[in-house]
């Protein structure tokens, strides 16, 4: 079998699904890419068995075929060839690999493609359509969120609850939530799944930046995605997602608003002498002055800073990890935030003051019990 293909045309097309394939798989011959030839059209498959992405590219053939052929090796030698046509001839009785260029050939020892594992299909799926604008947003305001605790693997991915109004997107940790809701999004039946973590990272690096759309399918074991000439299925997480809407506080008294960037810089400063371990910092709201401060004790290390801000509720001082809040107004876009507390022992909310047309967001942020110190 032969084909000729670009070098860069096929670099790209690698590149966007090499993420799923990982050093030392359960199944050696997942080390590799799947080519398949049908028609001058060639599929390349990358699987970890939970995770699987393919893409095509159209190639000069004269006959059909396939091979699997070393991932590492193949994208490091694409890396480092200039553009031009590249042939690659292979060996079924060998199932070695020649690729022939300008420069000159380099051969590699590829494998049988009948090894490679089946990639699942999803049957007797729903279907719901969105833009990769969306499913970008969406991932974005959520990864970041969930939890690495292997013993609790619902949390280690984004819980998706589905109905026919409206799309919510969880992600919690223990130490903080994020619900992010699409009323864009809506599905002819109610549904949940949980999609995991690597999943999702695969599809946040690989959505084009221009706006398409991306059709989304799942059943009770799997999900799939198709935007471009790339899909992905991947394995649901099988859990009981926790009752995330109980711990949401709904009596918050506190309410206050100040601008997010200058916020966000004051808690960058002052946690740079937050004790390394609990990263702890202190807001103090009093009238319409926010005293952010951090103490470390191990080394005697102490900062604080005041910001003006609008307050509507009773003087209140509250203790967060610095680390958690940084991310949290990292990940969001408006100019304004609304931060609610109802008690110093109780979650604080963040909210954005402007949000998007379609979307509604809301951060929760577990406290952390303030140090006796002043």
């Amino acid at each position: 079998m032969k084909f000729i293909v670009s070098s860069s045309a096929l670099l790209k097309q690698l590149s966007g699904i090499n993420g799923v394939v990982t050093t030392n798989p359960v199944v050696p011959i997942l080390e590799n890419f799947l080519f398949e030839i049908k028609e001058g059209k060639l599929t390349i498959t990358a699987s970890d068995l939970q995770t699987s992405m393919m893409t095509e590219i159209d190639v000069e053939a004269k006959e059909d075929g396939n091979i699997a052929v070393p991932a590492r090796i193949l994208m490091e030698t694409l890396k480092n060839l200039p553009e031009q046509p590249v042939t690659f001839s292979i060996d079924h009785d060998t199932y070695s690999v020649e690729i022939s260029s300008d420069n000159g050939r380099y051969k590699l020892a590829g494998e049988n493609a009948t090894d490679f594992p089946k990639i699942p299909s999803v049957s007797n799926a729903t279907a719901v359509d969105m833009s990769t604008d969306v499913l970008s947003s969406a991932i974005n305001n959520t990864i970041f969120a969930t939890s690495n605790d292997e013993l609790r693997p619902a949390m280690t991915g984004v819980y998706v609850n589905l109905s026919n109004t409206n799309t919510t997107f969880v992600a919690t940790d223990g130490h903080r939530l994020i619900r992010y809701r699409r009323v864009d999004i809506a599905a002819p039946e109610a549904a949940s799944i949980i999609v995991p973590r690597k999943a999702l990272n695969l599809l946040k690096s690989t959505l084009p930046s221009e706006n398409i759309p991306v059709t989304v399918e799942f059943n009770n074991s799997n999900a799939y995605f198709k935007f471009g000439n790339i899909q992905m299925i991947c394995r649901l997480v099988d859990e009981r997602y926790p009752d995330y809407e109980n711990v949401i506080p709904v009596d918050n008294e506190n309410n206050m608003t100040i601008d997010r960037v200058e916020f966000l810089s004051s808690l960058r400063r002052i946690a740079i002498y937050a004790n390394k371990t609990t990263h702890q910092v202190r807001l103090k709201l009093t009238g319409s002055e926010l005293q952010i401060s951090a103490e470390d004790l191990d080394f005697s290390n102490e900062a604080n800073e005041r910001l003006s801000c609008e307050h509507d509720g009773e003087d209140i001082e509250i203790g967060f990890n610095a680390k958690f809040l940084v991310e949290m107004l990292n990940n969001i876009g408006s100019k304004q935030v609304t931060l609610k507390f109802s008690a110093p022992n109780r979650a604080g909310l963040i909210v954005p003051s402007d949000k998007g047309e379609n979307e509604d967001i809301l951060m929760l942020v577990m406290p952390v019990m303030l140090n006796n110190y002043v």
